[in-house]
Parts: structure tokens; C-alpha cells; sequence
């Protein structure tokens, strides 16, 4: 199951798993914009949904995946996407595709804790950071390609294919699953000769260095924030659209920069590891995260816009990175590790979106409230993080 040869699927899974779940969640929010007139707070409140569904599910299924088996979750997750995306061709109000897009994410969360644990299993230190790094790069290309090209798709293609675009793809992944599955119960004698000799490891860093829970519980403390700002910025970029006076098409266009930024951070951080267990680079990350996320949803122009958002993917990309990393390294239960860590992504997905909706909702006279009180919540999370730091 665990062999190099087979890895190759899970990052074929992975790589349609993000470009398929990208399009739907990304776009669902221009499609609510369009088809039943959801404004900023609305959005907002959606978002929200979404996150705290996640945040419940994530952690369920991935004790789910440890105890029946990832390629269970995987038919199961892939499964409920595709009844999901099917429902939501077939609903005609606001509240149908509520509830799809709730059934949607129930789905999704077999999926990723799944995918981290499988290409993370069977490897030692070296091997990890090597895998963890294939499978950054490979979900973030295929988010970014989703984000750049999804605008132009969904004017071009139409509203319903926000549904039978990742519908297709989704009975691919399932397709893909069962064959690996069958080879994967090949006997242990004929699969091990795919994998290369395994020459004892160096002392594992994290055993090494006694600060190393520290920087775990720091890690999942700044992940969640890095996607408050990511899921509030999502959902409010239709708003930051209309407001710059961009067509969904060009708004795809300009406001997937910070995807590529974080691709591209994703890539450096594979190959240059000094990063791993330094408190400054994750505290840089943070500060930048903050400082970005202001200036792309207060942004007055396309250039501000566009540059801000640079700074942004590169902070998230570090943030992000170190969440999955220290999980990994430090878990024999990976699959359960994966459904923490993609549970905390579910806390900020639904934290930040609540808070900038409840600003809203409470302040209506000021268009910016929501966006501030995110801010506010972040510069509270750099407190936390600093504690946990000093902290012994």
C-alpha cells in the first residue's frame, strides 16, 4: 500500500482532488452572487457553514480512515461528492444548494486527511519531508490552475458546470481508488521490490530538539488563523470584484496571485529545510500574514490587489507547511493526525468568516467592519502564538 510505485496514484488523486474541490468551494460564492444575489455578509455566512461542517467531519473521518482503511474513506469521500455535486444540478432555491455544498464538504473530509496520511506512511525523516513536499506542490499547482482558470470556466461554460466539472472528476478519483486499491493487495513479497533500499536514519530532528511540541501546538495554533484570513478573503473576493469593477473572468485572473505565491513558497520550503523548527520564520510568516490580508481586502487598486496578495500565499504557504510537517513527523497515527490538522483548517475556515459576518450584521453602515474585525481576531492569534513560544 505503501510502496513509491503507488504513491504516484495518491499524488494523481490528490493533484484532481484540489483542482475538483478548488472550482466548486472558490466559485460557489460568485455562483450565490449571481443566481440568488448573496452580498458580502451572506457569502460570509456560508463560509462559515462550510468551515464548521469541516471542523466537525475532518477529525471524525480521519479516525475513520485509521480504523477501516484509507481506501474506504477515499470511495466513501469521493462517493458523497459525487451525490453531492448531483444534487446541487438538480436543486432550484438558495437552500438546495446550501445544503449540497454542507453534503459536499461532509465528503470532502474523507478525502484529505486520507491523502496526507497515505503518501506520509512508511517513510522515515528524509522521506517525509521529501513527500510532504511532492504533495504541497502537487495540490497547490492544481489550486492554482482551478482558481486562475475557474472564472474564465464558469463564464464560459456556464453556472451548472460548477457542478459536472468536479462531478466528472470526482468519478475518475473514485475509478482510480478501486484500481489502486487491487493493486495494493498485491502480496507484501511482490510489493516491497518497488521500494528502494532503505539505508538506516539520522536521529529524528524532532525527537532531537525538546522544543519540538511547542512548535506543533504552535503550528496548529497559526494554521487555523492563516485560514481565517484564506476562507474570509474567498468568500468576500466577489465583493472586492464588483468593487475594483472586475468581471468574474479577469476577477480569476487577478485574485489567484496568491495561489501561485504559495506554490511557489510550497517549492522553496521542499527543497530548503533550515525552516524546520525556527520560531523566526514562522513569526515573520505570521506578521506578513496579517499585514497582506489587510491589504488585499482593503485594496484600492488591481496593483495593490495583485502585489499584497504575493506576500499573502507566501505567508500561508510557510504556515500551512509547518502545520502538515510537524504533524507528520511527529505522529505514528497518521491518518488521525491528518483529520486534526485538517479539523484546525476547519476552525479558521469557520471562525474568520463568522466573525467578519457578525461585523457586518452589527455595523451595516460600515462596509469595511467585517475586514476589520478579521484583522482585529489575527492580531489576537499573534498573542497566542507568541505565549505558546515563551511558554514551558
Amino acid at each position: 500500500m505503501f510502496s513509491r510505485r503507488l504513491k504516484v496514484g495518491y499524488f494523481i488523486l490528490e493533484g484532481l482532488n484540489s483542482f475538483a474541490t478548488v472550482y466548486f468551494f472558490y466559485y460557489l460564492y460568485f455562483y450565490m452572487q449571481q443566481a440568488y444575489g448573496f452580498g458580502n455578509q451572506a457569502n460570509l455566512m456560508l463560509a462559515a457553514l462550510n468551515g464548521a461542517t469541516y471542523a466537525l467531519m475532518a477529525w471524525f473521518a480521519g479516525r475513520f480512515a485509521q480504523r477501516y482503511g484509507y481506501f474506504t474513506a477515499l470511495k466513501t469521500g469521493f462517493g458523497i461528492m459525487v451525490a453531492a455535486l448531483g444534487l446541487g444540478l438538480m436543486v432550484r432555491s438558495a437552500s438546495g444548494h446550501v445544503g449540497a455544498m454542507v453534503l459536499n464538504v461532509v465528503g470532502m473530509s474523507f478525502t484529505w486527511p486520507t491523502l496526507e496520511a497515505l503518501v506520509s506512511e512508511g517513510e522515515s525523516r528524509c522521506g517525509l519531508q521529501h513527500m510532504v513536499g511532492i504533495y504541497n506542490v502537487v495540490w497547490a499547482a492544481t489550486a492554482a490552475l482551478a482558481n486562475f482558470c475557474g472564472g474564465a470556466m464558469l463564464e464560459k461554460l456556464g453556472l451548472a458546470s460548477l457542478f459536472y466539472v468536479p462531478m466528472a472528476v470526482h468519478l475518475s478519483q473514485l475509478g482510480l481508488t478501486v484500481w489502486l486499491e487491487s493493486k495494493a493487495r498485491v502480496p507484501r513479497v511482490a510489493a516491497t521490490t518497488v521500494l528502494p533500499a532503505v539505508e538506516p536514519s539520522p536521529p529524528r530532528e524532532a525527537d532531537a530538539f525538546p522544543k519540538a511540541k511547542r512548535f506543533l501546538r504552535m503550528a496548529w495554533l497559526a494554521n487555523p488563523f492563516a485560514y481565517i484570513a484564506i476562507n474570509t478573503l474567498i468568500a468576500v473576493v466577489p465583493g472586492v470584484a464588483r468593487r475594483l469593477e472586475l468581471s468574474t473572468m479577469a476577477a480569476g485572473f487577478c485574485c489567484s496571485a496568491w495561489c501561485f505565491a504559495r506554490l511557489g513558497a510550497f517549492a522553496l520550503l521542499w527543497r530548503w529545510t533550515q525552516w524546520h523548527y525556527r520560531f523566526r520564520w514562522l513569526l515573520l510568516a505570521y506578521l506578513g500574514l496579517v499585514g497582506s490580508f489587510a491589504a488585499v481586502v482593503l485594496a484600492p487598486s488591481v496593483a495593490v490587489l495583485i502585489l499584497s496578495q504575493l506576500v499573502f500565499g507566501t505567508a500561508v504557504g510557510l504556515i500551512y507547511y509547518s502545520s502538515l510537517f510537524y504533524s507528520m513527523d511527529r505522529s505514528d497515527t497518521k491518518g488521525e493526525h491528518g483529520g486534526i490538522h485538517e479539523a484546525v483548517i476547519g476552525l479558521g475556515n469557520c471562525a474568520g468568516p463568522a466573525v467578519g459576518a457578525a461585523a457586518l450584521h452589527l455595523l451595516p453602515q460600515h462596509s469595511q467592519s467585517g475586514a476589520l474585525a478579521v484583522i482585529a481576531l489575527m492580531v489576537c492569534g499573534l498573542g497566542g502564538l507568541v505565549g505558546v513560544w515563551r511558554s514551558r
